[in-house]
């Protein structure tokens, strides 16, 4: 087989067959296929799609890339839950420690931003000390000893996805269902999770535009992990506008430490306890989802998500000293407003150009590799349904560029939209996946 082949084929949309992909895949891995070629090949995908079956065997290939995980000698059950991407998405830095809290150990393998929405990985990183390179014994101890890990994506774990999802963040080819359900549920095969919950988000600020594509993706991610035996949920949840009001990454794992003491932003509370809420459910540890809520409830309210937390962030490297006092994350020279051109109602609120500002601040890649400013991004004031004043913020640029953060400016009022009556608040959650 040659690898010019195999993207001829698909470039001309015919289906490959397993031993094609399986080939691809191990080529990228062992370096007999370039860069190149792996970006003609993903951006012939992004074009021409995959068959469900296609999707599969990408799925299984990328999983088997490396080494698959077996928890059961450090834990009997682990969980995991994944986002598919979105703007001011902080979820995994309050359930994880939130789940655990609970005795459920979460064993989640993350990766870094793409395009304009923000990794988890990078957003830890922006913690002083924190290890996000684990060994695959360091990733069980972690989960025999605290019952939660979150670290990146190692050699040893699906490197395929590792390769393709770099790729992905700088060739334009990361909206795609197959490529992005196949780097999910290859992440958490990979991984040994037993039970996981999808965040399928949807809408300007998500890399699926539509209900009927999240809907889509989602029911191939179940029935991707039903085939291998897992338990697994997808949440569809609403990426109009950006979650909580923080962006960026020191930003967000701020906002997540005042939601793990009971000071965070309604709608993201009510997200994080959602998601969590179908992870107790779906693990077994409540007899449904009302008691279930209940229990996320008491551990956000009481205080043991927060000891989790902090419990989790000092095992694995990271400043203690630093959570417990926030205003030590970094922390960008610039603090300007962008204030409002005229009264009303804030009608629209674009997540993705918030995100894609960002990135042009320096809290996100442009190119493979690039190091990233952890202090920059967006703190909003005003979202969809709140009034303002004219002359009023609307949000807070941080940035350390005096060029860039005039760039974000021009462009961020754009984002916004107004009326004059109050318009309806966009549902969080659209439906949940079982």
């Amino acid at each position: 087989m040659r690898a010019v082949d195999i993207i001829a084929k698909k470039r001309d949309g015919l289906a490959l067959t397993k031993e094609e992909i399986d080939f691809f895949v191990q080529g990228s891995v062992q370096g007999t296929i370039p860069d190149y070629q792996i970006s003609a090949w993903l951006m012939a995908i992004y074009l021409r799609g995959m068959t469900v079956r296609e999707t599969v065997d990408l799925t299984m290939a990328m999983a088997y890339s490396g080494e698959v995980l077996n928890l059961k000698d450090v834990a009997p059950l682990t969980v995991d839950k994944h986002s598919t991407g979105g703007v001011g998405d902080k979820t995994t830095l309050v359930v994880a420690p939130l789940v655990a809290s609970l005795g459920l150990p979460i064993a989640k393998m993350s990766g870094r931003g793409l395009s304009f929405s923000g990794g988890t990985i990078d957003k830890l990183e922006s913690i002083p000390g924190y290890r996000v390179d684990l060994s695959v014994e360091e990733f069980k101890k972690m989960v025999k000893e605290h019952g939660i890990v979150v670290s990146g994506q190692t050699a040893q774990l699906a490197p395929a996805d590792g390769i393709f999802y770099a790729l992905r963040d700088v060739t334009a080819t990361v909206p795609s269902i197959p490529l992005i359900a196949s780097s999910v549920m290859s992440k958490k095969i990979a991984a040994g999770t037993d039970v996981l919950v999808l965040d399928v988000k949807v809408g300007k600020g998500a890399f699926m535009k539509t209900i009927e594509d999240a809907k889509a993706l989602a029911q191939l991610m179940v029935d991707i992990g039903k085939s291998v035996g897992k338990k697994v949920a997808a949440v569809i949840a609403d990426m109009n506008q950006p979650l909580g009001r923080m962006v960026g990454n020191a930003l967000e794992v701020k906002e997540a430490i005042e939601t793990l003491q009971g000071r965070g932003p309604k709608d993201f509370v009510e997200h994080c306890l959602a998601v969590a809420t179908e992870l107790i459910r779906l693990s077994g540890k409540a007899r449904d989802s009302r008691q279930a809520r209940s229990m996320a409830e008491k551990a956000l309210g009481e205080g043991e998500a927060w000891e989790k937390f902090l419990e989790w962030i000092e095992a694995q490297g990271g400043s203690r000293k630093v959570v417990e006092n926030p205003e030590l994350l970094p922390k960008a020279r610039y603090r300007e407003p962008l204030l409002s051109p005229r009264s009303g109602y804030i009608s629209e609120l674009d997540a993705m150009e918030i995100g894609l500002v960002t990135v042009l601040l320096g809290g996100g890649r442009e190119k493979k590799g690039e190091p990233i400013d952890y202090s920059v991004g967006i703190e909003l004031e005003k979202k969809i349904g709140d009034y303002v004043e004219k002359g009023e913020p609307l949000l807070y640029i941080h940035a350390n560029d005096q060029a860039r953060l005039e760039q974000a400016r021009q462009r961020l009022l754009g984002a916004f939209a107004f009326t004059e009556a109050e318009p309806p608040t966009p549902p969080l959650i659209y439906e949940v996946i079982r």
